[in-house]
Formats: C-alpha cells, sequence, structure tokens
C-alpha cells in the first residue's frame, strides 16, 4: 500500500475522471474538497449563536470569543470554515434566518462564484519624461518600435499612458496629455497594430479617452475608479472595457499617510460603490476589470494584505488586475532600486494569480510570458 498528498482539489478531481468515478460524482466529491473561511465582523448575540448551530447542523463551524453564549458583550467577530458544499447548504439555511443572517446568506452567495480561468499580460509603455521607472517612458517612434517588442514577447494588451500617476505627480492639462498621446495611437493604428493585440488608454481625461476609443482602443484603465462618470459613458458608447481602480487621495498626495480601519473592506465597499455607479451607466460586470491599487494610497502592510486577499474581490464576478510591476513595495521589502525589482514584481504577480488575478499589468513581458507559462504547467502536472 503506497500513499502520497494530492495538491489541490482540481487535482484531485482530474484524478476522480482517471479513477472512473460518476460524473456526477465527482461534482459532488470535488465540492467536499474545497474549504472556504469567511471572517465575520459585528454579529449580534443572537445571530451568532444561530450562525454557530447552522453551521455545526451542516457539517461547518464557527469559531467565537468565550462569552458568546451569554451575550457578554454588544458584538461578536468569528470565523466561519466549511467546505464549498458546506458553505451552500449553510446559505440555504440563513435565507430564511433574522438578525441579518438573509443578509449574510446573500454575501456568501457572492464568493460561490466560479472563477475565470484564462490570464493575460498586459505591457505597459508610458508617453512621458517622468514615470517612475524610466524604461518605460517612450515617445512617437520608440513608442511603436516598444510595443512591436511586447507583441513580440507575449503580450494580450498594451496599456498607453501619458501621465505619470508616481506618488506626488502632479496633474497635466488635457491639451498636454492630447498632444502626448495623439501620435502614438495614430501610429498605432497606421502600423496595423490593432489587428496585433489589445489596446488600453491609461487616462481619466475624457477627451483623451475618446480620441483613443475612437481610433480602436477596447479598454479604458481609469486610475480614478470612474470618478467622472463621463468616462463610463465612453465605454459604454464604444463597447469597451472599464478598469476601476482604487487610490486613496490623488497621486500628489496619496502617499501622505495613507491609513485604514481595514483595508479589505473599505476596497471592497468601494468596489461595490463603482460597480453599482458603472451598471446605472448601462455597463456590467463582465465589462469591468477590478484593480485595488497597489501602491496607490497604501503603505507597505496594505498593499501585503490586499494581496494576500485578492480572492476576496472575485466576488463581483468582474475580471480582477493587478499591477505591481517594479513598485517600492518591493524596495521596502527586499531593498533595492526600481531596475533590480524584477524577481520581486514576479514573485508578487505570481502569487496574485494564485489568488484570482486575471490581468497582469507589468514593463517585464517577456520575462512573465516566461514565469506564467512554468507557473501554468505547474498547476496543470497531473498527479500520478
Amino acid at each position: 500500500m503506497d500513499i502520497y498528498r494530492v495538491d489541490a482539489p482540481a487535482d484531485a478531481a482530474a484524478f476522480l475522471k482517471r479513477l472512473g468515478c460518476d460524473r456526477g460524482g465527482v461534482f459532488i466529491m470535488a465540492k467536499k474538497m474545497e474549504t472556504m473561511l469567511f471572517a465575520v465582523r459585528g454579529l449580534s448575540c443572537g445571530a451568532a449563536n444561530i450562525l454557530k448551530q447552522d453551521a455545526i447542523s451542516v457539517g461547518a463551524d464557527l469559531a467565537l470569543p468565550k462569552g458568546t453564549v451569554s451575550c457578554d458583550r454588544e458584538s461578536y467577530d468569528g470565523l466561519l470554515m466549511g467546505t464549498r458544499r458546506q458553505i451552500e447548504a449553510l446559505i440555504e439555511k440563513e435565507k430564511v434566518q433574522p438578525l441579518g443572517l438573509k443578509r449574510l446568506a446573500e454575501s456568501l452567495t457572492t464568493f460561490m462564484r466560479t472563477p475565470h480561468k484564462d490570464v493575460r499580460i498586459m505591457g505597459v509603455i508610458n508617453a512621458n519624461d517622468d514615470s517612475f521607472y524610466p524604461a518605460s517612458r517612450f515617445r512617437e517612434s520608440a513608442a511603436v518600435a516598444a510595443i512591436w517588442k511586447q507583441v513580440q514577447e507575449g503580450a494580450d494588451i498594451i496599456d498607453i499612458g501619458a501621465v505619470s500617476s508616481r506618488p506626488g505627480s502632479e496633474p497635466v492639462p488635457a491639451d498636454e496629455e492630447l498632444l502626448r498621446i495623439v501620435p502614438i495611437v495614430d501610429a498605432i493604428k497606421r502600423e496595423g497594430l490593432l489587428s496585433r493585440v489589445k489596446f488600453s488608454i491609461d487616462s481619466y481625461t475624457p477627451e483623451v479617452v475618446a480620441y483613443a476609443l475612437e481610433n480602436g482602443f477596447g479598454i479604458v484603465n481609469d486610475i480614478t475608479g470612474l470618478s467622472d462618470e463621463s468616462i463610463g459613458v465612453l465605454a459604454k458608447e464604444f463597447g469597451a472595457k472599464l478598469v476601476i481602480m482604487h487610490m486613496q487621495g490623488t497621486p500628489l498626495t496619496m502617499q501622505q499617510n495613507p491609513t485604514y480601519e481595514n483595508v479589505v473592506l473599505e476596497v471592497d465597499r468601494f468596489f461595490e460603490e463603482r460597480i453599482d455607479r458603472a451598471l446605472a451607466l448601462g455597463l456590467d460586470e463582465r465589462e469591468l476589470i477590478l484593480d485595488v491599487g497597489i501602491g496607490f494610497g497604501k503603505r507597505l502592510e496594505h498593499n501585503l494584505m490586499l494581496l494576500k486577499n485578492l480572492e476576496h474581490f472575485g466576488r463581483f464576478g468582474c475580471e480582477l488586475m493587478i499591477g505591481a510591476s517594479r513598485k517600492s513595495m518591493i524596495d521596502r521589502i527586499s531593498p533595492a532600486p526600481v531596475e533590480k525589482r524584477l524577481p520581486g514584481t514576479i514573485a508578487l504577480h505570481l502569487q496574485a494569480v494564485r489568488r484570482g488575478a486575471e490581468i497582469v499589468r507589468c514593463h517585464d513581458v517577456g520575462e512573465h510570458r516566461q514565469a506564467l507559462a512554468v507557473y501554468e504547467a505547474i498547476e496543470r502536472g497531473d498527479i500520478l
């Protein structure tokens, strides 16, 4: 008799199929393999005790502080744990319970979504002179050459921006931004690049966004997260996807003592509000991409917390994008100038992919393509 450990539920499900198990049985057993954990905050005493008993009744559990049974405080936090199948059963029970548990069931339901699969690489081209990474700065003919290079290296999307959003950067007038971006957009069209790769415009200026979309761009990367609804109107008009990014403050002020009570919950509430705004404009979840905004009004601990809990934001049913390429958080973990942060960048991005990121925004397309190919080969690898 031999035994070995299986790495993940997906591997086990594939093994069950090869064993010849019934298809319906594989589906049922796969749900028993995936353990899910949820931090639940602000439960009343009654709600906490009902949820505890309901969780146990379906084979799950809820960890609560001592004294919950005797209601020794006003509210309680807990840790809910169970397999996917158990959580689904618990959701049905809580749908008819009082004390806010019906709303909790609705929230839990959003976490039952099936994640998207494909991971795409978004290359970065900056048409300005002050982006934090000098090697990403290009103008006109040099920008076109850099785009061709990223296409050849395997970029799925290329993000073009003409205004720096590094900490401390100041706004640029719309006419100056247009002056920088128009020659590149025109050259992309002239060179036939629109048929080779998807293009994203990194801007929150309506005139710039409109020009890019009129000339074949298909994504709007809005670092202000739809602060200006006209950006959403333009995305809807041209059938473009819209990136909603979280940022605390503005690029000029965002790193001046950023603070959060709970960064995951605050970014979650931001996305909820901005998604509702987008839906009101006629967009839907399939046309939205969420970016937690690594380095945009966050300290190192905030960035790490968002990366570690990135899978949480899959509950919205939108694609998730990550952009930690060569950012200063790497230097704070392992000191290195921006030119030497590629290893840290790839480590961060692969962990983000493991936690649900579907678009990786980076400066180094070829290196990321290789790293993702190796990562995906491991994830696809069969068990014996």
